[in-house]
């Protein structure tokens, strides 16, 4: 039996050099829990899932979204608890009140932590949690679902790109003179005071989220149910990988451990044939060709404010370009140059040769796909990582960048036909989806072989970092540094008292011998 693993582990090695990966050594049993995620956040997980379950893998997903896949190996459960539903955000709201959209998860996380094992499917999840080889979490927002990461291996899934707080909790702790926070950005190099806001940022958005607001209120629940458990950050600390959702060519090279791999831009794929309809829509447009128009899988186009509604079907119509809009009510007055749908291929859109532009709202996985496509971009970023994406795309060349709240009508029209009219936004956005594709090893192939692997190795301790079991006293050296300012004080003081005795020796031989002499 051993030698048998050993030759599958072998021979999976050489496959993975080839950038083709061999078969297991058998059929796992692998929980992926993402009981709080967006749509989005699923359509990271769902790539991975799909390429697992299609290596004959069984795959059960703890989801909040109803059943998705087609896939025999595949088993999705809704949990169905409705304190955490998209349609019921309007981000266009959050935009006015920042601090209302962290309110949400401040309510309805502890509510969720109340009520997810008192669910039938998911307690009976948790019970059998042992008998699967692996689970695989969400990182974001999922602190609810730690429970199930007892005395099991599990490696997380880090769908918004790099988290320095998770980063920290493997033992990379990164710099924040040269790596920003999740939520905004600065010129590099930074300066002074920009090093500055960005530390305190990031240690705000930790403070707040791990030891003040959110975490604090889920164990307050999770607590009573399981009062023989760890605590839940000392459960995190037991994690042996994280897949990170990013790649060094469309974000800034960092420092990583082995444990942290990343696998970013896995969902993006070459472009299906589009259906008849569309296809002829868009080859129709001829050379001036045409703007696709998405505000995403979370933000639903109804909840657009009606002035910026107005100011984009006029500014279409001023346009020479056909335009596809993914928007899921109706319109009126639109143009004759306009195609509305409620749903799109969005990546075959992306990937045909006469789009233009992709007007989007710049989260994660709408900028990897206009990289991975090469289509240039007009970023109206609303929430969250948004900004800092939208700012990476102005200041990268890939398109601009606009703020709803300044929106005109020639402002609109103007950025279009600059970025369809001038051709290097296309070359630099090209320029950049080269390096992306350029990969050994494709990063869906990627995270399959790291997840067998943690698997094969019984939870890879091999790949931890000392560093993750350190307190922050003992990882800032913080005792040694206090013993070597002591010992430092502690010399100069004893040398001081010597120096000042030495220096004491002459002057007291003078005053004796001046005494001597008064007293002749």
């Amino acid at each position: 039996m051993k030698f048998a693993r050993l030759c599958v582990l072998v021979v999976t090695l050489v496959g993975g050099v080839m950038g083709k990966l061999s078969p297991p050594e058998r059929s796992y049993k692998i929980l992926m829990l993402l009981p709080v995620s967006s749509k989005s956040h699923r359509n990271v997980f769902m790539p991975l899932a799909e390429a697992l379950a299609d290596r004959g893998h069984k795959i059960v997903m703890l989801t909040n979204h109803p059943k998705s896949s087609k896939n025999p190996n595949i088993h999705e459960v809704h949990h169905g608890l409705p304190h955490f539903k998209e349609d019921n955000i309007n981000m266009f709201s959050a935009r006015k009140d920042p601090g209302g959209i962290f309110q949400i998860f401040v309510t309805s996380l502890p509510l969720i932590a109340r009520e997810l094992y008192q669910v039938p499917v998911v307690k009976d999840l948790y019970q059998k949690r042992k008998e699967f080889d692996l689970i695989v979490i969400n990182h974001m927002f999922n602190e609810v679902a730690y429970p199930f990461l007892h005395e099991v291996p599990f490696i997380t899934l880090a769908t918004p790109g790099m988290d320095p707080r998770q980063s920290a909790v493997l033992g990379n702790v990164l710099n924040p003179a040269f790596v920003s926070n999740p939520m905004q950005d600065f010129p590099r190099p930074m300066s002074m005071w920009h090093r500055l806001c960005n530390t305190l940022i990031l240690l705000r958005m930790a403070l707040y989220w791990r030891n003040w607001a959110i975490v604090p209120l889920i164990q307050k629940e999770i607590s009573p149910q399981f009062p023989e458990l760890p605590s839940l950050l000392d459960l995190e600390r037991n994690m042996s990988l994280a897949l990170l959702n990013t790649h060094f060519a469309i974000d800034t090279p960092l420092p990583l451990l082995p444990s942290q791999v990343e696998v970013g831009a896995m969902h993006c794929r070459p472009g299906n044939p589009l259906p008849q309809e569309l296809e002829s829509w868009i080859t129709g447009a001829g050379s001036a060709g045409v703007i696709y128009f998405s505000l995403g899988s979370f933000t639903r186009g109804t909840s657009m404010p009606t002035q910026y509604l107005d100011l984009f079907i006029q500014a279409f119509r001023k346009l020479p370009q056909r335009v596809i809009w993914k928007y899921e009510g109706e319109l009126q007055d639109i143009s004759n140059n306009v195609m509305i749908s409620k749903w799109l291929p969005q990546q075959d859109i992306l990937a045909h040769d006469n789009v233009k532009v992709f007007i989007t709202h710049c989260g994660l996985l709408s900028l990897q796909e206009s990289i991975y496509h090469a289509t240039p971009l007009l970023a109206l970023p609303i929430y969250g990582d948004q900004p800092k994406n939208g700012m990476f795309v102005k200041n990268s060349g890939l398109g601009d960048s606009l703020v709803w709240e300044e929106l005109t009508l020639d402002m609109i029209v103007d950025a279009l036909t600059k970025i369809t009219s001038d051709p290097k936004y296309k070359e630099n956005v090209l320029r950049m989806s080269v390096p992306l594709r350029d990969q050994l090893i494709p990063p869906k192939e990627l995270a399959v072989f790291w997840t067998e692997y943690v698997i094969r190795h019984r939870g890879a301790p091999q790949l931890r970092s000392p560093a993750a079991q350190l307190s922050w006293v003992e990882f800032l050296m913080l005792d040694v540094i206090f013993l070597l300012h002591l010992t430092v004080f502690i010399t100069f003081f004893i040398l001081r008292r010597i120096l000042r005795a030495i220096c004491a020796i002459p002057f007291g031989s003078e005053e004796k011998t001046k005494k001597k002499k008064k007293k002749d």
